[in-house]
């Protein structure tokens, strides 16, 4: 049931798992059938989501695609409706050599979608540790659930991680880990949010996880805009009287994807906001390798009671390795440990325990310093083959930021990558559903792909920039 007008109801009841594209499916044919016109508009997320009893976030991503595929067309404060139609261009996308190896992956592609580690002797390390403990620990260790005693050794072994000028004055007891860092922002939300239609604020090209997040806890997300020095102050502050925004989601010092990070001026500047106001900043730090020293105060140490913490070993030594730490803001931490008690009853003592072995490895750091030479290693080389192309990047994050030239949409080179064998993400993956088009991709860094690799993919993309689709209007 599309629009109250209509008996039309798709049944989404055998879809499994893919449930958003069996949706689109169905507004698909209703837009071929002609019981959805152009111009029509669809109902809000929230209201198709109960009427054909799936999330909002599946309704939200089966609007996203169909908008990809100019079916359906989005009006900022209006609504979605179903696209008018257009004359269809004719387009040629380029051809470029296919990028194929069938010892690199099983369907013989490059895998660039999300940065992986490479393995430099961690694996060995988290091998040799897994048998330390397995020989060590008290049997009936194995048998009981995790405590805020169990996991002390990690919390110790992380703190040792942190300068207190960079993330604010703490004590152990401020720590509480969480299944990674996606399990850790959900659990703050879960902590911190209010009301029956919470609103957060996420940067307008950021990690989708802040948006899935929100969505878990029924909050509406909006959108923040960047300048070159961070986040927008004047934006911000109208979100947060207009929307009422309770918690403001950001990397203040990698910014996934755009690689970009918010100078200290314009972070004081964010945190005098958010104090006025009483919000929240979640400062999720996960992109910044480990070892790597921050370019100003993380939002904790400028906002001691709104200011939150995170990160997790995902981009330093392993993404297995499912650990993430976050240090709360002063009277926060027992209402997180609460979340985290609640909600799984905590992380096992066999990852805790596994966890404080590797970091007081006597080789950890020649590992880290190994992870970050391989992504330099990477990082240089599509910096040299994609040069004079507008690029966003860091010799130590593991993605660069390419703005497409002209002649080239994100979601069409993204298509002719994959055609050569190459899987990268459009900016429309980061952006919100309302938010305006940007036309450029993110690659990353997968250590799982050799060098040589790599370096043939980025010889392949340049070949796709270097030869956009012809465009004949009709």
């Amino acid at each position: 049931m599309i629009v109250t007008d209509t008996i039309w109801q798709p049944n989404l009841a055998d879809a499994g798992r893919s449930k958003y594209q069996a949706l689109a499916h169905a507004i698909r044919e209703g837009i071929a059938s002609g019981q959805l016109a152009e111009g029509e508009k669809l109902p809000p997320v929230r209201d198709l989501a109960y009427r054909v009893s799936v999330t909002p976030g599946t309704v939200a991503r089966a609007y996203k695609l169909l908008i990809d595929e100019s079916l359906l067309e989005a009006g900022v404060g209006r609504g979605t409706f179903v696209a008018k139609a257009k004359p269809s261009p004719v387009r040629s996308l380029p051809s470029a050599d296919r990028f194929f190896d069938p010892a690199l992956d099983r369907d013989g592609q490059a895998h660039l979608l999300s940065p992986k580690m490479p393995d430099v002797g961690q694996a060995n390390m988290i091998r040799e540790a897994m048998h330390i403990l397995a020989d060590t620990t008290a049997p009936d260790m194995f048998l009981r659930y995790p405590t805020r005693d169990t996991d002390l050794p990690a919390r110790e072994a992380f703190a040792a991680t942190l300068d207190p000028e960079q993330v604010g004055a703490f004590d152990i007891h401020n720590i509480v880990t969480s299944h990674g860092g996606q399990n850790a922002i959900v659990m703050i939300l879960q902590s911190i949010l209010t009301g029956t239609n919470p609103v957060i604020a996420v940067d307008e090209l950021s990690y989708g996880g802040f948006r899935s997040a929100g969505v878990l806890c029924r909050a509406e997300v909006v959108g923040i805009p960047w300048d070159e020095d961070g986040p927008l102050v004047s934006a911000l502050e109208t979100a947060i009287k207009t929307h009422k925004v309770q918690v403001f989601c950001t990397s203040a010092e990698v910014s996934n994807p755009t690689a970009k990070q918010t100078t200290p001026e314009r972070r004081v500047e964010i945190a005098a906001l958010a104090r006025a106001h009483g919000v929240h900043i979640i400062d999720d730090d996960c992109y910044r390798l480990m070892n790597t020293r921050r370019i100003g105060p993380s939002y904790r140490a400028l906002l001691p009671g709104l200011g939150w913490y995170l990160t997790s070993p995902s981009k330093s030594i392993t993404a297995s390795l499912r650990i993430g730490f976050t240090v709360a803001p002063k009277g926060w931490s027992k209402a997180l440990t609460r979340t985290a008690t609640f909600s799984s009853f905590g992380v096992t003592r066999m990852v805790t325990d596994l966890y404080a072995a590797i970091m007081g490895h006597p080789e950890i750091n020649t590992v880290v310093d190994r992870v970050k030479d391989r992504i330099g290693k990477d990082i240089s080389a599509a910096v040299r083959i994609l040069d004079g192309y507008e690029m966003r990047h860091s010799a130590t994050v593991p993605f660069l930021w390419l703005e497409l030239p002209i002649g080239w949409r994100a979601g069409e080179f993204c298509q002719a990558a994959e055609a050569a064998g190459i899987l990268i993400k459009s900016a429309d993956d980061f952006a919100l559903r309302e938010s305006r088009s940007v036309h450029a991709v993110r690659i990353a860094v997968n250590g799982l792909v050799p060098h040589a690799h790599f370096v043939k993919a980025m010889e392949c993309l340049r070949d796709l920039l270097d030869h956009p689709p012809e465009r004949i209007a009709i």
